[in-house]
């Protein structure tokens, strides 16, 4: 049996999985990977799947499998030192001083032009890790299981992305209308909303903690310390789809007051194929096996900006995705 035949089986009678229907899924996947964790609430964002899809069939039951214990993973290997950038120096350096030194940059930076309502913010991205599987794929599991590409509208009414049409050998755009706007489809924000409270922040780290925690945006962990209220709180705008660049020096300061950050000394390579900065801060300890967990966050060492963000567990990747392009475009289906 060929490939497009097991393909149009497996998926018979299954709607096309967009963006918007696999938004509650993930949500819940991740709620129950932060096993009792609250963060579902008013800037949490439709972000990262939380693992690389083997099968589509299958894809929930993998998912729950690499997220609690199972499979392997992928080691995190280090990449070599980026060209133009020799007074980047990991090593001996914390990650509060990484942190600071990344917003002092971030700060002297022009904001640029901020979208129009009407924009598309469109992302390529693809899943960490990498699975040969997903590597060596061709035809409509290329589709499945390769880079992916979205596009999200400013104002947060519609996202669109691209699926495979009814002979299964052609990607068709689909376009789903929102309103992620004044709470209107839940917790969820638009970009718009999440770039106008980043461009309020103040400067200081103490300050801009100061005033998340008065916004208390994210309701507080039951029995969380205040550092790690803090650091959800921060991690959450982190995800934002457009930052203006005071914002994220902003977010930045006040993630380097937070205890428990670690800079890895050497360079990563993610799964599109970047040399980047790994920050990590720990997460509540996986429910099955007892390991430790972290947050890695992604960071381009020419730009400082965040390039994608993944769970690391034993140091194997086992979740996240990492972006391969962004732009803000005009129209669902362009590409910058």
């Amino acid at each position: 049996m060929d490939e497009m035949t097991k393909v149009r089986e497996l998926r018979s009678g299954a709607p096309v999985p967009d963006r918007a229907r696999l938004a509650p899924g993930r949500a819940k996947l991740a709620e129950a990977a932060l096993a009792g964790e609250r963060r579902g609430s008013l800037w949490r964002r439709r972000g990262f799947v939380i693992v690389g899809v083997v099968a589509a069939v299958t894809a929930v039951a993998v998912t729950v499998s690499l997220l609690l214990g199972g499979g392997t993973g992928r080691k995190v290997r280090p990449a070599s030192s980026p060209t133009g950038s020799p007074s980047l120096r990991l090593k001996g350096m914390s990650a509060a001083e990484f942190l600071r030194r990344a917003a002092d940059v971030l700060g002297t930076e022009p904001d640029g032009t901020v979208p129009t309502a009407k924009q598309w913010i469109y992302t390529k991205s693809v899943q960490e890790p990498l699975t040969e599987q997903a590597k060596n794929a061709t035809g409509p599991m290329k589709a499945l299981l390769g880079p992916q590409e979205s596009w999200l509208r400013y104002d947060g009414t519609a996202m669109a992305d691209l699926g495979l049409d009814t002979t299964g050998k052609h990607r068709k755009l689909n376009v789903t209308k929102m309103h992620l706007e004044n709470g209107g489809e839940g917790d969820d924000r638009s970009p718009r909303e999440m770039y106008r409270v980043l461009a309020a922040l103040p400067a200081g780290g103490e300050q801009t903690l100061k005033v998340l925690r008065e916004k208390n945006a994210i309701a507080d962990g039951r029995g969380a310390s205040r550092a790690r209220d803090d650091y959800v709180e921060i991690s959450v705008l982190l995800t934002a789809d457009v930052m203006p660049s005071k914002g994220l020096a902003s977010l930045y300061r006040a993630l380097a007051t937070v205890p428990g950050g670690r800079l890895t000394d050497h360079l990563v390579e993610t799964a599109a194929g970047r040399r980047v900065v790994a920050v990590s801060y720990g997460r509540e300890d996986n429910p099955k096996s007892g390991e430790s967990m972290q947050d890695q966050w992604l960071i381009d060492p020419q730009t400082y900006r965040i390039v994608g963000m993944r769970m690391v567990q034993g140091g194997k990747v086992v979740g996240g995705d990492s972006t391969v392009a962004r732009a803000v475009v005009d129209e669902a289906g362009d590409r910058g």
